[in-house]
C-alpha cells in the first residue's frame, strides 16, 4: 500500500504532516453509523462520491469534516464508559506521538481561536509567536487549554482510525491476507514531527530548513527531483540511540506485516540541496548511519520483515547493506528490457527478493508498453519485451504477471491497474509533477470473477499460495542468497 497517513502538499502520501498518524479521510462512516455516532441520512452523498473514478480531495473533505465532527460530538454525549476507557487507553499508550500532532492540527486550523493561539495569521509552524513556534512548555499548555476541544477532535479521529485499522487487519489476517506498508524515507516539514523535535532536523533558529532532499537526475527525472523535505540530521539521531525512527517503525508495524522502506538509498547516502535551490541538480551526496540504523531496527524489533526500495542510482555500497541485513530489494519489470538492464531481466532474480511489474512512480504496465512505440529506442525495447515474454502483445498485462509470478523472487507485486489491464489515464504518479497525481480510483465493479480466478490459477501454478496461515512472504533472517 502507499502511506496511509494524512495527505500533504498536492494530496501526496509522502508528504504527510505526520509520521504516525492515519488519514481521516480513510475512515468510515458507515463504521461510526455502527456505533451510533451517525444517522443514516449521514451517509447519503457518500456514495456519490463513491461513484467517482477520480479522488475528489476537496469535495470528500467538504462532505466528511462536519460529518467526522458530528460523530465525535455523539462520542462525547452518548459513548459508554468501556468506550470512553478504550479512548484514555489509546490517547496514554499514544501520547508520545499524539500530543504533539493534535495540537499541532488544531493550531493549523483558519478558526479564531486558532490565529489567536498561535499569535499569526499564516498556518505555518514557523511563522507562528516564537514561544510557539520553539516548541515551549508553558505556551504549548496555553494552547491546549485554549483549543481543547479542537485537539481532543484530532485525538478522537485517530482513536477512530486506528479501531477501524485494527478491525481491517483482523479480517484480513482471518483469510491469510498479509499487509504491506510503506515508511517514507523522509517527512513534510509542515507537519508535527519537524514541529515537535526540531533538533533531529537541519534548521535554522527559526525554524527554516537550511538543505533539503531530493535526487540527482535519474531513471524518473533528467532534472532530478526536488522533494523539499527537510534533512535528517544524523548525529543527532544517533545520539539518542535512533529512538524517534524506532517509535515510527515501530508504530507502523503495529498496522502492518511488513513494511517497504523508501528510498533505501537514503541509508547510505543522500541527496543534500541547499534550500535556496528551485531545482534539483545543484546538490552534494552525504552519507548516512544506515548500518547502526538498521542495526538498531532489527535489535527492537527482531527479524521484523522489512523490503528495501532500491531503485535509482544504486551503489555497491547499497547492496552490501541489503546483504549484510537480509533485506530483499525490489526487480520492477518495466526496467528490464532497455540497454544495459539485463539485471532487472527474471532469469537473473535472486530469490530474497520482490519483483513489482510496475510501481506508483511508473506507468502502468499497459501504458508503459504502447508508449515504446513511440521512439527508435523504444520499438526496439518493444520487440524485445515481446521476444523475452513469447507474447502477440494482446494481453501484455498478464505475460508480465505470469513471468514475475514465475521467477524465483519470494514476493511478486501488482498494481491493481496491470490486474485489470489499464493504460496510461489509471496512472498514479508521475515523479517531478505536482499536479493531476494520487487521483486513481479503484471502481468496486471492476474487481470481476476473471481476474481473480486467472491469478488464482497463476498463484497456484508457481506456488505462490503460502502453505501456512503463519508463514510470512518476506524472510525474517539476515542471511543472504547472494
Amino acid at each position: 500500500m502507499l502511506p496511509i497517513g494524512p495527505l500533504g502538499a498536492s494530496n501526496s502520501p509522502y508528504d504527510s504532516p505526520s509520521s504516525h498518524a492515519g488519514n481521516p479521510l480513510f475512515i468510515s462512516l458507515e463504521g461510526l453509523a455502527e456505533h451510533g455516532y451517525l444517522d443514516a441520512a449521514d451517509l447519503t452523498l457518500n456514495r456519490q462520491l463513491a461513484r467517482t473514478r477520480r479522488t475528489r480531495y476537496e469535495g470528500s473533505a467538504r462532505f466528511r469534516w462536519p460529518r467526522l465532527r458530528k460523530a465525535f460530538e455523539r462520542f462525547h454525549a452518548q459513548a459508554s464508559g468501556a468506550e470512553r476507557t478504550r479512548y484514555e487507553t489509546y490517547a496514554h499508550e499514544n501520547r508520545e506521538w499524539l500530543e504533539a500532532y493534535a495540537l499541532f492540527s488544531a493550531l493549523r486550523a483558519d478558526s479564531p481561536a486558532a490565529v489567536a493561539a498561535r499569535g499569526s495569521a499564516a498556518p505555518a509552524w514557523s511563522s507562528w509567536s516564537p514561544e510557539l513556534r520553539n516548541y515551549q512548555p508553558a505556551a504549548l499548555e496555553r494552547a491546549r487549554g485554549e483549543l481543547a476541544v479542537e485537539v481532543d477532535f484530532h485525538r478522537f479521529m485517530q482513536f477512530e482510525f486506528d479501531r477501524q485499522w485494527q478491525k481491517l487487519r483482523r479480517y484480513a489476517l482471518e483469510r491469510r491476507v498479509r499487509l504491506l506498508g510503506d515508511i517514507p524515507m523522509f517527512v513534510a516539514y509542515e507537519g508535527s514531527d519537524v514541529w515537535a523535535n526540531p533538533s533531529l532536523f537541519f534548521l535554522d533558529e527559526q525554524g527554516q530548513r537550511t538543505v533539503v532532499a531530493g535526487v540527482p537526475p535519474d531513471y524518473f527525472s533528467q532534472t532530478g527531483q526536488r522533494w523539499g523535505n527537510p534533512l535528517y540530521h544524523w548525529e543527532r539521531h544517533a545520539e539518542t540511540n535512533f529512538a524517534w525512527f524506532t517509535s515510527r517503525v515501530g508504530h507502523t508495524l503495529q498496522r502492518f506485516d511488513a513494511v517497504r522502506l523508501d528510498h533505501f538509498i537514503g541509508f547510505h547516502r543522500y541527496w543534500e540541496i541547499p534550500a535556496e535551490q528551485p531545482g534539483a541538480i545543484v546538490g552534494r551526496f552525504m552519507p548516512a548511519p544506515g548500518g547502526a540504523l538498521l542495526a538498531r531496527l532489527q535489535g527492537a524489533f527482531g527479524g521484523a520483515p522489512f523490503l528495501a526500495e532500491d531503485l535509482g542510482l544504486v551503489t555497491p555500497e547499497v547492496r552490501a547493506l541489503c546483504d549484510r541485513f537480509g533485506l530483499p530489494g525490489m526487480r520492477v519489470l518495466q526496467f528490464a528490457f532497455g540497454e544495459g538492464a539485463d539485471q532487472y531481466l527474471p532469469h537473473r532474480y535472486v530469490q530474497n527478493c520482490a519483483v513489482y511489474t510496475g510501481t506508483h512512480d511508473n506507468d502502468t504496465a499497459v501504458g508503459w508498453f504502447e508508449g515504446l512505440a513511440a521512439t527508435p529506442s523504444g520499438q526496439r525495447e518493444r520487440r524485445r519485451v515481446l521476444e523475452y515474454l513469447g507474447s502477440s502483445g494482446r494481453q501484455v498485462h498478464w505475460d508480465l504477471i505470469r513471468v514475475a509470478s514465475m521467477s524465483v523472487a519470494d514476493l511478486a507485486l501488482f498494481p491493481m491497474q496491470d490486474l485489470l489491464g489499464l493504460g496510461s489515464r489509471a496512472r498514479m504518479n508521475v515523479p517531478g509533477t505536482v499536479a493531476g497525481n494520487w487521483t486513481w480510483r479503484l471502481a468496486e465493479e471492476e474487481l470481476v470473477p476473471e481476474v481473480a480466478e486467472r491469478m488464482a490459477n497463476y498463484s497456484s501454478l508457481y506456488a505462490r499460495v503460502p502453505a501456512a496461515a503463519h508463514e510470512s512472504p518476506l524472510r525474517h533472517d539476515t542471511r543472504s542468497d547472494t
